[in-house]
């Protein structure tokens, strides 16, 4: 009476650092002849999960450790792209199915892929990201441009030119200017068109330039330094501040009462007002809001020189 067979160790081994898949030829590269893979398919030992891949023990249910056995059907050649690749860098919140990737060869492993032919796939539009190969994010964005809006694009292209995940508006340029003729290529032009210097946080300022056009407001900054923090919007004639304020930047009472705080700071260092516009009266009543902009800065125009 013994515990798990020295075969099958190697087996669960080799599985573990492959998101809990194996490909039927690295079991026969093990030594398992058609008989021994046919005996642990047989007693749910191996789980067929793609054609010539097989999930060892159960079906993992974590995206990335799916997309893993994806890859492994999709061949060695094959990355991530597309929706799933997306899915990987984060401009997506969910991951949908099929998988989606890309490879220079013909690959149709069948099930819940499918594999795009890209034979032009370049060192550098390939990035190892939480250990698994995908389409650089440039690439990502051109590939799924020609899916989303406008509006969903910008916002998607914004999330990743945030925080660590190095997406450049130079990147997009580039990445754009290598596929001329792709079908994203148009949306992409059109972000590139409109992109501001530094990305929106959040849907609610991608918002903020349409309305600045619509009600012809002063010229102002947009995610500026003033004072030591990072404003939304800055009117440097008026020397007035503009937070978009909202429950989704502050969730908690010590966050709301932090703003406030700073908001008095920097009015009694330099003289900047702060004013802040609630996420129901931008959306619900954004011609009063823009009224009432308007007002306190022309009142701040008029105001005596210090």
């Amino acid at each position: 009476m013994g515990g798990i067979r020295p075969i099958d160790q190697q087996i669960q081994t080799l599985a573990r650092r492959q998101g809990g898949y194996v490909e039927r030829r690295q079991l026969a590269a093990l030594g398992l002849s058609r008989h021994a893979i046919e005996h642990r398919i047989a007693t749910g030992q191996l789980l067929a999960a793609h054609r010539a891949v097989y999930a060892v023990g159960h079906v993992p249910t974590h995206p990335l450790a799916r997309a893993r056995g994806a890859l492994l059907a999709a061949g060695p050649d094959s990355v991530l792209s597309h929706g799933s690749a997306a899915s990987l860098w984060g401009a997506f919140s969910d991951w949908r199915l099929p998988f989606e990737l890309s490879s220079p060869h013909d690959r149709r492993p069948g099930g819940l892929i499918v594999v795009h032919r890209n034979t032009r796939l370049a060192p550098d539009e390939i990035r190892t990201h939480y250990g698994i190969r995908a389409t650089s994010p440039a690439l990502t964005m051109l590939d799924v441009a020609s899916r989303l809006t406008d509006r969903r694009l910008q916002r998607a292209v914004d999330d990743l030119r945030l925080g660590a995940r190095q997406l450049t508006l130079e990147q997009l340029e580039d990445t754009v200017a290598r596929y001329p003729r792709h079908p994203g290529a148009k949306a992409i032009h059109r972000i590139l068109g409109t992109a501001e210097r530094e990305p929106t946080r959040s849907p609610w300022e991608q918002d903020w330039r349409p309305f600045a056009q619509r009600h012809r407001l002063a010229p102002h900054e947009t995610n500026v330094h003033v004072c030591g923090h990072r404003v939304d919007v800055y009117f440097p004639a008026e020397r007035v501040i503009v937070e978009l304020d909202g429950w989704d930047t502050h969730r908690t009472h010590a966050a709301f009462v932090a703003d406030r705080d700073r908001d008095a700071e920097i009015l009694a260092a330099t003289g900047i007002l702060t004013v802040r516009l609630t996420r129901a009266g931008f959306r619900r009543r954004p011609s009063q809001e823009a009224k009432r902009l308007q007002s306190i800065l022309e009142r701040r125009r008029r105001r005596p020189a210090a």
